[in-house]
């Protein structure tokens, strides 16, 4: 696969993407002291991807809190920490061991302001490594999305460049609400770009057109949107016209640049990882059937994952389960043929 990067800026550096989330939370210890980190392992291991490493060593075990194996304390206890004004970062190790917590990010986090008549607020980042292609298997290869996607008061993130990581994370870090922030795993050290220096935002729930086309729109988000891209690149020289969108925001979604793009293609591709019913790709064909199904030319497509428990340990299995640069390639090509 192809790397790809993002843009250059006038003043920026080099980072993968474990090292822009790294980055991004050591700039936001150290200039407000609101900010706490708890997790499994965040303290003096440093994370299982090295990402917290030496934290607690400068900022202190009240600030970068090992946690016992207990997924519903982390975020119970950090929703707690929020609405006492503090802005905890809260890690799940990976986002197969979520579902603990379940009921304190949908029951409590998510309804704070809702049930509080705005009296509270809970300034919450949940982030958590997600998705497969690292031989993972069942327990370590997950994509969470959907099952939280249907939450108001809940914001979903899932950036794919490093830039992006670092303008997403410090715009969920100043979220009043809680936002999940969702992190591909196999994008941490392949995926490099060049992120700009200083503090900045992304706005939560702006899309980014990443190459325009004229005939085929395709929506993703994660680690597909480099495999779409790389796809999309190698049906130019066939002359094929493809239109590559990445959501960063899966909740609140970009719709506006959706629905323009469907407008000017007049097809429509949905390539996510997650499982096919019920996932993103599905709420995606509706609105889109809802607000202009009289721009379609084509029927909607989604490309996703099948409809299988979870991903298995064997490569043909992972294969199989996953999508890629050619399965995607193919897809758009009977598309633009329809």
């Amino acid at each position: 696969m192809a790397v790809t990067t993002s843009k250059m800026t006038a003043s920026s550096q080099t980072m993968n993407n474990v090292e822009a989330v790294r980055a991004t939370l050591y700039e936001a210890l150290k200039n407000d002291d609101r900010i706490i980190i708890l997790g499994e392992d965040v303290g003096a291991r440093g994370n299982v991807f090295l990402i917290t490493k030496d934290f607690i060593d400068e900022f202190g075990p009240q600030r970068i809190i090992d946690t016992p194996i207990a997924e519903a304390s982390i975020v119970g206890i950090a929703v707690g920490m929020a609405m006492e004004g503090l802005r905890p970062i809260a890690e799940i190790q990976f986002a197969d061991f979520i579902y603990p917590s379940f009921n304190q990010i949908v029951g409590e986090a998510a309804k704070t302001r809702y049930r509080s008549n705005g009296e509270y607020t809970c300034p919450l980042v949940i982030r958590t490594p997600y998705g497969g292609g690292v031989r993972g298997a069942l327990s370590h290869s997950v994509s969470v999305e959907a099952l939280f996607y249907h939450v108001p008061g809940l914001k979903i993130v899932a950036p794919a460049f490093p830039a992006d990581v670092k303008g997403l994370l410090n715009a969920a870090i100043d979220d009043p609400d809680p936002v999940l922030f969702l992190e591909h795993k196999k994008t941490y050290r392949l995926i490099k770009g060049e992120v700009p220096s200083g503090h900045y935002t992304i706005p939560i729930g702006k899309a980014n057109v990443l190459k325009e086309g004229t005939q085929l729109s395709v929506v993703s988000y994660g680690l597909y949107v480099h495999w779409a891209l790389e796809a999309a690149r190698a049906l130019e020289g066939d002359g094929l016209s493809v239109e590559v969108i990445d959501l960063r925001s899966i909740r609140p979604m970009d719709r506006t640049t959706i629905l323009n793009s469907v407008e000017k293609t007049r097809k429509l591709l949905i390539i996510h990882e997650d499982n096919k019913f019920g996932g993103i790709g599905a709420e995606i064909s509706a609105m889109v059937a809802e607000e202009a199904l009289f721009n379609l030319d084509a029927p909607i497509r989604r490309l996703c994952a099948p409809d299988v428990p979870a991903m298995g340990y064997a490569e043909t299995l992972e294969h199989e389960f996953m999508s890629s640069p050619e399965k995607m390639a193919k897809a758009m090509r009977e598309m633009v043929a329809f």
